[in-house]
């Protein structure tokens, strides 16, 4: 049986997508405002939607739930990781203050570390991955609801 490319292709697709937002907010100057991942959750729930539908269209009536879950798991774990090395990248070597700006808005006695910073922005991209995969496989998997027959009547009360 051939191995699917979609996660990996979707995968790619969503990290350039978060790429690509990632550096238009920071030529704003607005990277550093947490109100903006909001844009992430919207382009990573697009992105598996549309990889997760073009799966199932691909398999047809050989669709398996469980194949699909990991298809969306897989999809987004991929697109996670690419990001997640550019943000680690990005951080350390393209913009070093942009830990200090983003931490300057907390309030806190921890040290917080860029390892701290990339861990979070990838249990993050992690968690988003599973629970919208877990919502879009209520769309994409069979129905076990029955059936009613046309011909029987409505019971009275």
């Amino acid at each position: 049986m051939k191995k699917s490319t979609i996660p990996v292709k979707y995968g790619v697709y969503i990290a350039i997508g978060l790429i690509a937002y990632f550096l238009i907010l920071s030529l704003i100057g607005v990277q550093t405002n947490p109100v903006f991942s909001l844009g992430n959750g919207i382009l990573v729930a697009i992105g598996l939607y549309k990889a997760m539908k073009t799966y199932k269209e691909e398999k047809g009536s050989g669709f398996e739930y469980q194949k699909g879950f990991m298809a969306g798991l897989f999809t987004g774990f991929n697109a996670t990781m690419i990001f997640t090395i550019f943000f680690a990248i990005y951080v350390t070597n393209i913009n070093t203050n942009f830990l200090p700006e983003m931490l300057a808005n907390w309030s806190s006695h921890y040290h917080v570390g860029v390892g701290i910073v990339v861990f979070i922005a990838a249990i993050m991209g992690f968690a988003t991955t599973f629970v919208l995969t877990l919502s879009f496989m209520q769309l994409f998997k069979e129905s076990w609801n029955t059936r009613k027959r046309h011909n029987s009547s409505p019971v009275e009360a």
